[in-house]
Order: C-alpha cells, then sequence, then structure tokens
C-alpha cells in the first residue's frame, strides 16, 4: 500500500479541528480563537513533534508509523470506519485489524447457522473459523469439531495441500489447486506486511513441493465462484455452486457458500 499524503493531512487537520482539549482530557481553560485541538496538543498528546503534525497535514511525502496512527487514532477518537479509512490513507496495515475481526460478526454466524447447504468462514490466514452442520458433513476430513487453544482452527490451505484424501475428494485437484493458489496470492497481497501471514507462507513453501513452485510462478487471479465437483466419500459425486461473499464490516473474512447442483455429474464438469 502507498501513502496518499495530501488526503492524509486533510483528513487529520479535518478530525483535530472536531476534537476539543476537554474531549481529549485537556484541562485547558479560557476563551480559544478554535475550538478543536492546536497542531502542538495533538503533537503532545501523540507523543510526536509539532513540527511532525504540521508536515503530515500540509501533505508532505512522510511516513507515520502504525503506532503514530493509532495514536492519532485514539486521540482524535475516531470511530472504526474512520480508522480503517486514517490506515488505508497512510498506507499501512492497522495492526489492531486482526484483533477487531478475529471472530466473525453474530449476523454472519447466523447466516452460516441458518443455511441448510455447506457454508464456512475464513479469516484473512484461510483458516476455517466457522461453519455448519452441512459443511462438517461435506468436509469429513477438513472440518470437524471447533477449534480450542491446543488445536489451532483448519486450514483451507492445509487441507488441500498436506491432506493426501484432498487429492481423490476434490476433482481436478492439480487444477484447482493452481488456481486457488493464485487466489490466495491475490486475497493477501494487502497483508504481506504481516508477520503472521508471512510465517504462514513459508510453512507451505517448505512442507509442500507445489506450493513452493506455484507461489514462486507470481500468478494472480481474482478469487471466483462457479460449479464445484468433489467425490464425498459417502454420497460419491456431488456437485456444488460455490459463492462467496464479504462481510461488510470485515472485509478480511470470506463467507463460502456451496448450493448443491446435483449428484452424478460428469468429472470433467465445471
Amino acid at each position: 500500500m502507498t501513502s496518499n499524503s495530501p488526503l492524509l493531512g486533510d483528513f487529520i487537520r479535518r478530525h483535530r479541528e472536531k476534537v476539543t482539549p476537554q474531549q481529549a482530557g485537556l484541562g485547558i481553560q479560557g476563551r480559544r480563537r478554535t475550538q478543536g485541538l492546536r497542531r502542538e496538543e495533538l503533537a503532545l498528546l501523540c507523543g510526536i513533534s509539532s513540527t511532525w503534525i504540521t508536515w503530515i497535514e500540509q501533505g508532505r511525502p512522510v511516513q507515520p508509523s502504525a503506532a503514530v496512527l493509532d495514536r492519532l487514532s485514539q486521540t482524535l477518537q475516531l470511530s472504526e470506519a474512520e480508522r480503517a479509512y486514517l490506515f488505508n490513507l497512510a498506507g499501512r496495515a492497522d495492526p489492531n485489524a486482526d484483533k477487531a475481526h478475529a471472530q466473525p460478526p453474530h449476523a454472519v454466524l447466523r447466516i452460516v447457522q441458518a443455511l441448510d447447504t455447506p457454508a464456512y468462514v475464513l479469516d484473512r490466514y484461510w483458516n476455517a473459523i466457522a461453519w455448519n452442520p452441512a459443511a462438517a458433513a461435506h468436509f469429513i476430513d477438513w472440518l470437524g469439531a471447533s477449534p480450542t487453544p491446543d488445536h489451532p482452527p483448519p486450514n483451507l490451505l492445509e487441507f488441500l495441500l498436506l491432506n493426501p484424501v484432498a487429492r481423490d475428494f476434490v476433482a481436478d485437484w492439480e487444477g484447482r489447486t493452481r488456481r486457488i493458489i493464485a487466489e490466495f496470492r491475490a486475497d493477501v497481497g494487502k497483508h504481506l506486511d504481516d508477520p503472521q501471514l508471512a510465517r504462514h507462507i513459508r510453512h507451505f513453501q517448505q512442507s509442500s513441493p507445489i506450493f513452493a513452485q506455484l507461489w514462486s510462478a507470481q500468478d494472480v487471479v481474482e478469487r471466483e465462484g462457479g460449479r464445484r465437483v468433489f467425490q464425498h466419500p459417502q454420497q460419491g459425486q456431488v456437485v456444488y455452486e460455490q459463492s462467496t461473499l464479504l462481510p461488510a464490516t470485515s472485509t478480511d473474512l470470506k463467507l463460502v457458500i456451496l448450493q448443491p447442483l446435483g449428484i452424478g455429474f460428469p468429472q470433467n464438469s465445471g
């Protein structure tokens, strides 16, 4: 991500002017020409120099760190949406984003559980963090009991790449694997400065030769839905139409829904 310095400066200045000294916890009395915080007051509250605040507001090509942006967000009393916008303007990943969206919103959980077709939620690392009974019944070698501190959440790439069952379960396993790894690269591109994600990628590079080969190819494609064919150990060949939705308030999450198209389709369908 790259910084948009003029918009960032204007955004900070506008919100600085909205916060009064009293709201910010400063015991300042008497008449003032401005209702909002002065630059030097904002700098004091954020633990940075007033010159730095001036340069940011003037739109100079400075690069405030994530820690500085965090203090600005708190001092300016930004909402979650405003904080996300601030970090986007600065071209920085918000270190609190994972904490805010570690679990899917209740509305998404209700949708997952209300569906009678397989549905599950993936986080930015493609860990499954929620699923319904229909998904557990379909992905019997992947989705089981709910994750616990001793058992990390099931990961889609871990299943696809390292579980030998996946090669028979997923029709055209090689083609799907190539596509999914390219989709994963597109999906995580905005988070490549995330240390946990870097460890995640290194794990697959070291444990899966096909991941290492395809990751180095640098292929990038958008995630798409469409027909998915599986060879279920109990039901035989089943075909689904897959849709992937991004919750508006948690765009790091993906709600994946499989709607059945029928049983016994030719193996090369989709």
